[in-house]
């Protein structure tokens, strides 16, 4: 998924109990592992609103999973309605994405390099990191983490993910992911810092919700790094990315279908922020949305 490309890097490790006993934390990490990607593979389809931060901008969008990648529009922008220019682009947009067997295909191969994505990042996890118990906290087993330093990344990816030490929180019933915090514990280089630099002291948190018996959804990312690219300027990544509204969809529609979808549900839109999958302040602008249809 196409979120922040961050977010690949923070995804399940776990933690449960087998015979009365806490099994070895390498174990539960390889079962979490398992969970994330056999969902990753079965996972149903959801329409909801995503609500994104940046220091530019706070955009409200809706979007629709298809089996081609998800159909997304505008609504909002800063806290407004779009305006009807926006609008009318937003349609186009669409539109052309329809009719164009070029787009059609670039945005399938975006997301399927995406999806293939998450899955190298969750194969590093039993070998990236190390792992202890601490404590368990609101139905979770609450572990610690840091970076293994028998485990050589390969990638720029995985150079950036291992350098990641954090807390994570795994659901206990289920051993799936219920939330994540991670640092970033030293600078990282690319090409010998010729290429750039990640600074130390950046972080992320990621939090997910359980939205039916078998899908975990992320409802929240934040996202705070600092980079230096090409040894010209340093730059943050401060970004922040809130869910919510989840509601199930048919599994196998195409784009043309998703956005049909979008376009028949256009006004019956129920009070987001009465969803139970809504949490805090954060969420009182979908409830804009929701009174202005």
């Amino acid at each position: 998924m196409r979120v922040f490309w961050a977010a690949i890097w923070i995804v399940a490790l776990g933690a449960g109990a087998a015979g009365g006993q806490q099994m070895p934390a390498g174990q539960l990490v390889r079962e979490v592992v398992w969970n994330e990607l056999n969902d990753h593979q079965t996972h149903g389809y959801w329409r909801y609103w995503i609500e994104k931060r940046t220091a530019q901008e706070t955009r409200l969008e809706e979007q629709v999973e298809t089996a081609d990648g998800p159909v997304t529009r505008l609504e909002e922008s800063n806290g407004r309605p779009v305006s009807d220019e926006t609008r009318r682009q937003e349609q186009a947009r669409l539109e052309r994405l329809l009719t164009s067997p070029s787009d059609q295909a670039r945005h399938r191969q975006e997301y399927e390099e995406d999806e293939k994505r998450v899955g190298r990042i969750l194969a590093l996890l039993p070998e990236a990191f190390l792992y202890e118990y601490d404590g368990e906290e609101n139905g979770c087993f609450r572990l610690k983490f840091h970076p293994n330093p028998a485990f050589p990344p390969h990638s720029i990816e995985a150079r950036i993910f291992h350098s990641m030490s954090g807390t994570l929180w795994v659901n206990s019933r289920y051993k799936r992911l219920a939330r994540l915090d991670g640092r970033v514990g030293d600078n990282v280089d690319f090409g010998y810092g010729i290429l750039g630099q990640l600074y130390k002291g950046g972080w992320f948190q990621l939090q997910r919700t359980q939205v039916s018996p078998a899908d975990w959804k992320t409802e929240r990312l934040e996202v705070h790094m600092t980079v230096r690219a090409l040894l010209v300027k340093s730059f943050a990544k401060e970004t922040g990315e809130q869910r919510g509204g989840f509601s199930p969809v048919p599994p196998s529609m195409k784009l043309a279908e998703g956005l049909a979808f979008l376009d028949q549900a256009d006004g019956q839109t129920p009070n987001l922020a009465s969803s139970p999958n809504t949490r805090g302040p954060a969420l009182m602008t979908p409830a804009a949305l929701a009174l202005r249809r």
